[in-house]
């Protein structure tokens, strides 16, 4: 991953977000990344439910690839970082890491892609959409 990330989120580990053994549960590493490319599209100026309502597309996960490295555990400040790595006409591929302080506990390569909310069919980026991403990276 690049030194200076496109996008850094700031996240406090919950007890929910634990399990029985107190660390975060794995599966909640798909959760911070979502939630940090949410936070990311909004600082755009892109809001998920306007795109929704006026554009008819939303965007969903295509495919995920995670890796863990360290745990996090209750309490824990982390850092999630978001780089673009691809724009397509339709999709975007990201790649995303979790940190606490200067340890890597997580890295996952993210590819959502925009589809027809009624259908659910892959549609393209809507115009003014597409260019403000390509021009954040």
């Amino acid at each position: 991953m690049p030194a200076m990330p496109n996008f850094v989120w700031p996240l406090r580990v919950y007890w929910e977000d634990t399990d029985a053994g107190g660390v975060v549960f794995y599966a909640n590493y798909l959760k911070f990344f979502e939630r940090a490319r949410t936070e990311w599209l909004r600082s755009l100026g892109i809001g998920q439910q306007d795109l929704a309502d006026t554009s008819n597309v939303v965007f969903v996960v295509r495919s995920t690839a995670v890796e863990y490295n360290a745990p996090a555990r209750l309490d824990d400040q982390l850092e999630i970082r978001t780089v673009i790595e691809r724009v397509g006409p339709a999709s975007v591929q990201f790649a995303q890491e979790a940190w606490r302080d200067d340890l890597q506990l997580a890295s996952g390569k993210i590819r959502v892609g925009c589809v027809d909310k009624s259908t659910f069919r892959p549609a393209p980026i809507p115009a003014p959409v597409l260019a403000t991403i390509r021009n954040a990276r």
